[in-house]
C-alpha cells in the first residue's frame, strides 16, 4: 500500500510539473504574440482581449493535451505518434479559439486578428514540443568510446536507421556503427545519424581497411535471397562476419526473443532462395477444429511439428503415436491442447486396430518410416516391415473405421527409386493408392530435405564445424532441394484438403542447392576460411545415394492448379494384380529373413509395368536397381484386385521437397 501511494504521488507530481511548463509555454506564446500585436498597432484596447484570449488559450490547450493523452506517455522514448498527437491537440485548440473568436461575447476578443491567434499558437506549439522533445534535441546521442566490434550497416532507410541508432544507444552490446551500405545511390555521400553512407553493398570489400570493418549487418526488413547472397558474397570477400537484424518472424510467437539492437546469425534457410508459400490458414484450421487427429511419427521432426501445428487448430483431440518413448515424450512437451500418447509401433497390426478402435479418429497424418537411406541399404527388411507393412497397417485400420482423411509422408526419393528408402516409400504410396475407399479422401505427400530434421546434412555439417572439420561431402556435383519443417508441414496440411482424386502434386522448389556449396557458406557462416581453418573431405557416395533428387517421373503429366506454387501430375495406372504378387512375395522373404530376396522384391515391385514378371521364389539374381535417372520408369497406383487395370480412387499424392 505505502509502495502505492508512492508510486501515486510520483505520477501527481510529473503531471504537475509538465502541466506547469505547459501553462508556462502556453502564456508565453500567445502573450508574445499578444503584445507584438500590441505594440506595432498602439492599441490599448487590445489588453483586455489579450487577456481573455490567454485564460481561453490555456484551459483549451491543456484540455486538448489531456483529451490526448498527452500527459501519459513516455517522453523518453516518444516518435512519430506523439508528435502527429501533438500537432492534433494543437489544431484542435486553435480551431476553438478561432470559432470562439468568430461569435465571442464575454471579454470580446474580436479586436484581434485571427493571425495573432494562429501566430501564438504556432509559437505554444513549438514551445510544448520543446518541453517534451528537450532530452532528444539538446543532448547528442549516446556514443559508445570506439570500443567493441566496428560494424557495417546494409541499409539506410528505416530498418538501417534503427540498427543505427540501437547500436549508438546501447554500448554495452559492443557495437560500433562505422559505416552504412546501400545500392541506392541517392544515398551516397549523406550520413546516417552521424555515420557515413558509403556506397553500394559491392564496395564492402574496397573499403574495409579504410572504415576498419570487422562485421556486416545485413539491416533489411525481408531481404531477397538475390539480395541475401549478393550481401554475403560481398562479406565473404572482405573476409568478416555476417548477421543478420531480427525480423518480425523471428519475434513473432518466439519463447526467447532476441533482442532488436542484437543481430542474430545467419541461418541456412535464409539462402533458400525462394520465398515461403503461403498457406490457406483459415481453411485448414475449419478442417481440423474439433476433429480427432492421429499422428504416426509424432516423435520424429516432421510428426511433432505436425502436432504443434495441428494444436494451434482446436482439435477435439491429438493421438501421438510413436515406438520411441523419449521422443515420444519430447514431443507432448512441446505442443498445447488435449492430447494423448500411444507407444505403439506401427508393424503390430493388433496394436494399429486397437488404437482405432479405441479413439476413432477422423483425420490420420501417417509420418512414420524408416529414413536414412546408408542404413536401409544394409537393412531391406526393417525398411519394408515398416516403410511397406507398417503403412499397409495403418491403410487398413484407417479403411475399416472410416477415417475421413489419410496423409502419408512420402519422399522424393520414391521419384524413379534408386535406394531401398525410395522403393519401400513408393510401393508404400501404392498400397495407399489401392486400398483407399472411395468414399474417402486418402493422400501421399512427397517432400525431399526438411532443414534441420535429424540425420540431415545440415545438423552433420554443424557438427563438423564445431568439432574443427573436415566437413565431408560424398560428391561436387551433389544437389538436394530443401525446405523449412514449418513450410512443409504448413503444405502437409493444406494438401489434406486438396485431393480430388487420383492426383499428384508437386511444389515449385526452386532451383536445387548444391551441398558442396552448401557446405562452403556454412563454414563461411561460422566465422571460418574454407581450406585454411575447415577442411572439405569428399568421400563418395553413400549407398542408395544419387547425385540429384527429382520431383515427378517423366511420365507424370503436370498441370497447374489453383495454388501458384503447386502443379498437378497425373501417374499412369498399374496392375493391382502386380501389386498383390508382390506383397506376397515381400511377406515371404521377410519371413524367411532373406535380405537379398526383400531387397530384389522391393526394387522389381517399384518399377513395376502391366507386362512385368516379378522375380520367382527360386530367383537367385542380384538385386536389380530401379531404371537409372535418364530412363523412366513408370510408376502409379494400382486397384484393389480383382480388376485389371484401372485409374486411382480419389487419392491424391503432393509433391514437395
Amino acid at each position: 500500500m505505502p509502495q502505492s501511494i508512492a508510486i501515486i504521488a510520483s505520477r501527481v507530481r510529473s503531471h504537475l510539473i509538465l502541466v506547469s511548463l505547459d501553462s508556462a509555454v502556453i502564456i508565453t506564446g500567445y502573450g508574445a504574440a499578444g503584445l507584438l500585436y500590441s505594440r506595432n498597432n498602439n492599441s490599448a484596447r487590445s489588453w483586455p482581449d489579450l487577456l481573455f484570449l490567454l485564460a481561453v488559450a490555456l484551459g483549451a490547450h491543456l484540455l486538448t493535451l489531456h483529451v490526448c493523452s498527452l500527459y501519459r506517455r513516455m517522453w523518453r522514448h516518444a516518435g512519430i505518434e506523439e508528435v502527429r498527437l501533438l500537432i492534433v491537440s494543437s489544431a484542435a485548440a486553435m480551431t476553438f479559439l478561432i470559432a470562439l473568436h468568430g461569435g465571442a461575447r464575454l471579454g470580446d476578443f474580436r479586436e484581434l486578428p485571427v493571425g495573432v491567434i494562429l501566430f501564438a499558437g504556432v509559437l505554444a506549439t513549438l514551445g510544448i514540443g520543446v518541453v517534451r522533445f528537450q532530452s532528444r534535441l539538446l543532448l547528442s546521442p549516446r556514443r559508445s568510446d570506439g570500443a567493441g566490434l566496428r560494424v557495417a550497416v546494409i541499409g539506410s532507410r528505416d530498418a538501417g536507421a534503427s540498427a543505427v541508432r540501437d547500436m549508438l544507444n546501447n554500448p554495452r552490446a559492443g557495437l560500433v556503427p562505422v559505416a552504412v551500405f546501400d545500392d541506392d545511390p541517392r544515398a551516397h555521400g549523406l550520413s546516417l545519424r552521424g555515420v557515413p553512407v558509403v556506397g553500394p553493398v559491392d564496395a564492402i570489400p574496397q573499403v574495409k581497411t579504410t572504415y576498419g570493418i570487422e562485421q556486416v549487418v545485413l539491416a533489411i526488413p525481408s531481404p531477397s535471397p538475390d539480395l541475401m547472397h549478393q550481401s554475403l558474397l560481398a562479406a565473404e570477400a572482405a573476409g568478416v562476419t555476417m548477421k543478420l537484424l531480427p525480423g518480425m518472424s523471428d519475434l513473432a510467437g518466439a519463447k526467447h526473443r532476441p533482442p532488436v539492437h542484437l543481430p542474430r546469425e545467419f541461418r541456412i534457410e535464409d539462402l533458400l532462395g525462394r520465398p515461403q508459400v503461403a498457406t490457406d490458414l483459415d481453411a485448414v484450421s475449419h478442417s481440423l477444429e474439433s476433429q480427432r487427429v492421429l499422428i504416426t511419427g509424432a516423435g520424429g521432426s516432421i510428426g511433432a511439428e505436425i502436432a504443434r501445428q495441428v494444436a494451434r487448430f482446436h482439435p477435439e483431440l491429438v493421438i501421438l503415436l510413436d515406438r520411441d518413448e523419449t521422443h515420444l515424450h519430447d514431443a507432448i512437451s512441446n505442443m498445447t491442447g488435449p492430447r494423448q500418447q500411444e507407444l505403439v509401433d506401427i508393424r503390430n497390426p493388433e496394436a494399429i486396430f486397437d488404437v482405432f478402435d479405441r479413439y476413432r479418429p477422423s483425420i490420420v497424418f501417417h509420418a512414420a518410416a524408416h529414413k536414412h537411406v546408408p542404413i536401409l541399404e544394409a537393412h531391406p527388411i526393417e525398411a519394408a516391415k515398416t516403410n511397406v507393412f507398417g503403412t499397409l497397417n495403418m491403410v487398413e485400420a484407417a479403411a475399416a473405421h472410416g477415417v475421413a482423411r489419410f496423409v502419408m509422408i512420402s519422399t522424393d526419393k520414391a521419384v524413379r527409386p534408386k535406394s531401398v528408402m525410395g522403393a519401400a516409400k513408393l510401393i508404400g504410396e501404392r498400397i495407399l493408392l489401392a486400398q483407399t475407399p472411395t468414399s474417402t479422401t486418402f493422400s501421399s505427400v512427397r517432400f525431399g530435405n526438411v532443414l534441420g530434421s535429424r540425420g540431415s546434412v545440415i545438423p552433420t555439417f554443424a557438427r563438423q564445424i564445431a568439432s574443427g572439420g573436415p566437413v565431408t561431402v560424398t560428391d561436387p556435383l551433389m544437389t538436394r532441394f530443401f525446405m523449412t519443417v514449418e513450410e512443409a508441414v504448413q503444405l502437409v496440411l493444406q494438401a489434406s484438403l486438396s485431393a480430388t482424386g487420383g492426383d499428384i502434386f508437386m511444389l515449385d522448389m526452386g532451383e536445387p542447392v548444391s551441398i558442396l556449396d552448401l557446405a562452403r557458406r556454412m563454414i563461411r557462416l561460422s566465422g571460418f576460411a574454407v581450406g585454411s581453418e575447415i577442411d572439405i573431405e569428399f568421400v563418395g557416395g553413400r549407398p542408395g545415394e544419387r547425385l540429384s533428387e527429382e520431383l515427378c517421373s517423366p511420365d507424370e503429366e503436370r498441370t497447374p492448379t489453383s495454388h501458384p506454387s503447386i502443379l498437378r501430375l497425373a501417374p499412369p495406372p498399374v496392375h493391382a494384380d502386380v501389386l498383390d504378387k508382390g506383397l506376397l512375395q515381400l511377406q515371404e522373404a521377410i519371413d524367411m529373413r532373406q535380405s537379398q530376396r526383400v531387397h530384389e522384391v522391393l526394387f522389381a515391385l517399384a518399377a513395376s509395368v502391366p507386362h512385368l514378371a516379378l522375380p520367382s521364389s527360386s530367383s537367385s539374381v542380384q538385386p536389380a536397381p530401379s531404371a537409372p535417372s535418364d530412363q523412366p520408369a513408370p510408376s502409379g497406383s494400382s486397384v484393389p484386385s480383382g480388376s485389371s487395370v484401372a485409374a486411382a480412387p480419389s487419392v491424391a499424392t503432393v509433391v514437395l521437397a
